[in-house]
Order: C-alpha cells, then structure tokens, then sequence
C-alpha cells in the first residue's frame, strides 16, 4: 500500500515515527497480503467486530447473511457513558480504492437503521467517496482506509505485536567528572 494515512506525518506522537521506512512498508504490506488474501470475508468482518469492541463500541454483532442489504454489522459506540450512536458497518477487502458508488450503496442500506455508518476497507477511497460520505443532509459515514485499519490494530495489539529494544551507552566522561 503507498498511501500515507492523513494522520500519519512522522511526528514523535506518530506511532510509526520510530519504523523505518522499509519496516513500515513491510509490517503494512504483510498485514495488507494477510487481510486481502489469506482470511475470508467472514474472517474481516470478525476483526473488525473484534476491533469495534476494543474500542469501546458495544453490542458489537456481525450479521453474517446473504441478502444483508450491504450491512455487515451494527453496534452501538458510546460517548462518556452518555450519548449514544447506533451505528452500522460495512467491510471490503480492497487491494485498490472504493467509489462513490459502494459509498451510496452502503448509505441507501443505512438509512432508517443507524445514526450513522462506519466504512472499513483494507484499500483506500477516491476523493470522490470521501466527499460523498461526509455530503450535507445525508446520514454521515466514518471512512477507514487500510493505512488507518492498519494503525489501528498496532495500537489495539490485535494481530500486530510490536517489540521494543533498549539500548545502553555508558557515557565514560559522566564518571570520569566525579
């Protein structure tokens, strides 16, 4: 994946601003083959459920049926255990971007069932479907593109296990100043 998340801009609270560019790209390229080729849709629509939960949504549930209308799940996220999103989710598993067509088609299944709609892809989206999502008067839609996807189970631990090394310098003129 070349794409850079907007949020990722190499500055020290960048979770990837200690990877190398070639750690990076091969963690998201790994992760991206992982996702794309070697898990079923079934699977995808389980981490993401998985995710939705870790970050705190609940009554996370995948619908898992033919005929779902574009919905592969619903849940409900919670703001400071006061207000409340229904919310519904759709997941594609994506090697190139989605389109302002799947964005209609996902909202048109929403409607009259959520708040609002959440849109995971393992790929990314035009400017066109980004601009779509988030149009005046329509039930709003949250994007996650792959680098976003990928960011976020980092940081949950979901699959990604990230290793620290430390390193020790003995500074020799500390001692020698005593």
């Amino acid at each position: 994946m070349d794409k850079k998340a907007s949020t990722t801009n190499g500055s020290p609270s960048d979770p990837e601003s200690d990877d190398s560019p070639e750690e990076a790209s091969t963690w998201r390229e790994n992760l991206h083959h992982i996702l794309t080729e070697k898990i079923g849709p079934e699977a995808f629509e389980r981490l993401t459920q998985r995710m939705l939960r870790e970050l705190g949504f609940i009554q996370v549930e995948v619908t898992g049926r033919t005929g779902d209308g574009g919905i592969d799940g619903k849940g409900i996220a919670r703001i400071s255990g006061l207000i409340s999103f229904h919310i519904v989710f759709q997941c594609k598993r994506y090697k190139g971007s989605v389109g302002v067509p799947e964005i209609r088609d996902f909202r048109g299944a929403s409607v009259g069932r959520a708040d609002r709609g959440m849109f995971i892809t393992t790929g990314s989206f035009t400017k066109a479907a980004i601009e779509e999502a988030k149009r005046d008067g329509a039930t709003p839609i949250e994007l996650i593109d792959g680098e976003e996807l990928a960011d976020k189970l980092k940081e949950l631990s979901l699959g990604i296990k990230t290793e620290s090394v430390e390193k020790v310098t003995v500074e020799p003129e500390w001692f020698l100043n005593l």
